[in-house]
């Protein structure tokens, strides 16, 4: 029947009960788990969940390196909760704002018996969900009967890690004549993904030839940088070189891609930011939080440009990780064209990070 919910619909209404702190259901074959974000957990959850049976605990590898957890699992450590420690202990380990103060939080036994699937999956959703990627979980006996009789979302591991993996298809649903500063010929495009996540856009400054390589920028939304003109990064810069060399070149393309904080989300961002500020750079404080350097994802750039008829671009990028993706994605890159704008005092020390350990040419 069309009017229930699809598997990519359920998704998208795990992450919002996530959000909410709601718990989720996860299967595969004979097992299954109950599942729910820490940064949401309240207490009163917590005492139900420790009725229902043992917690525990789900870090990123990158997390529990923090902690010195032993990782026995791909990409994850599986913590078992002491019965005795309350919610400020579980989020203490998740959120690593009080680590300088409290350094001490072990030692933390991981387990190694048991499979990790299912908690892997439920710290891709909350990941997903822009939330801290740290999940606490009870195994359950009947997962079918226990999400049918509390209402709960039930996602099953084979049909939706796949669609958590791939890129959301892109469908265009608006567009306009839009003069601006940099041009008076330009048009805005408005593309909404089918995973119920966030719009992106696509800038086109005058008539682009889609015979021909077109001057294109892959930008990722920088509310700090592009709004509040911030010095911490070189991203208002960079929005506004590039929207002006298009204008000069009276040609062009930029994509405006809602992944803020390279894809872990506003919030997650002033966290690192705030680890900044204790002396860490932006790879070690994204790993602090438990993400990778980069949780992108580039995919949803080249889609749009195929929906817009472009099959090759003079990509305005220092980030040859986004020459690599267009690539592998069967958009050509003619040529690589630099934008090096923006430094400051503020940025300088951010800026020889990313040309160190994320290859940046800067």
């Amino acid at each position: 029947m069309s009017l229930l919910p699809t598997m990519l619909e359920r998704i998208a209404r795990a992450r919002i009960d996530l959000r909410m702190g709601l718990p989720v259901v996860l299967t595969a074959a004979d097992r299954a788990v109950l599942a729910i974000a820490v940064e949401s957990l309240t207490p009163a959850r917590l005492a139900d969940l420790r009725a229902l049976g043992a917690v525990t605990l789900a870090l990123t590898a990158r997390r529990a390196a923090t902690l010195k957890a032993r990782v026995y699992d791909d990409g994850l450590a599986r913590i078992p909760v002491p019965a005795d420690v309350d919610l400020d202990w579980i989020q203490a380990l998740a959120d690593p704002a009080d680590d300088l103060n409290t350094p001490m939080k072990g030692p933390l036994s991981s387990l190694r018996d048991g499979a990790a699937d299912l908690p892997a999956l439920a710290l891709a959703l909350t990941k997903s969900a822009r939330l801290l990627p740290a999940v606490a979980f009870i195994d359950l006996p009947d997962a079918g009967g226990f999400a049918l009789r509390h209402d709960l979302t039930l996602l099953p591991k084979s049909t939706a890690e796949p669609l958590l993996n791939s890129s959301s298809p892109l469908h265009p649903v608006a567009a306009a004549r839009l003069p601006m500063f940099a041009s008076e010929v330009g048009r805005l495009h408005i593309f909404r993904p089918d995973d119920g996540g966030e719009e992106h856009y696509a800038i086109e400054i005058g008539r682009p030839d889609r015979s021909k390589p077109v001057l294109a920028r892959l930008h990722s939304a920088c509310f700090t940088g592009d709004v509040l003109g911030s010095l911490k990064c070189d991203c208002g810069p960079q929005l506004q070189g590039a929207l002006a060399q298009m204008g000069r070149e009276a040609t062009g393309v930029l994509l405006y891609l809602n992944q803020e904080g390279r894809g872990i989300g506003l919030a997650n961002k002033m966290r690192a930011y705030s680890l900044q500020d204790q002396g860490f750079d932006t790879v070690e404080a994204n790993h602090r939080l438990g993400f990778e350097d980069d949780e992108r994802d580039f995919r949803l750039g080249a889609s749009i440009l195929r929906e817009l008829g472009f099959s090759a671009v003079r990509l305005m990028t220092n980030n040859p990780g986004k020459i690599a993706m267009m690539q592998n994605t069967g958009i050509a890159v003619t040529e690589r064209v630099p934008l090096k704008v923006g430094e400051n005092a503020f940025n300088r020390a951010y800026l020889a990070t990313k040309a160190a350990k994320s290859g940046h040419l800067l």
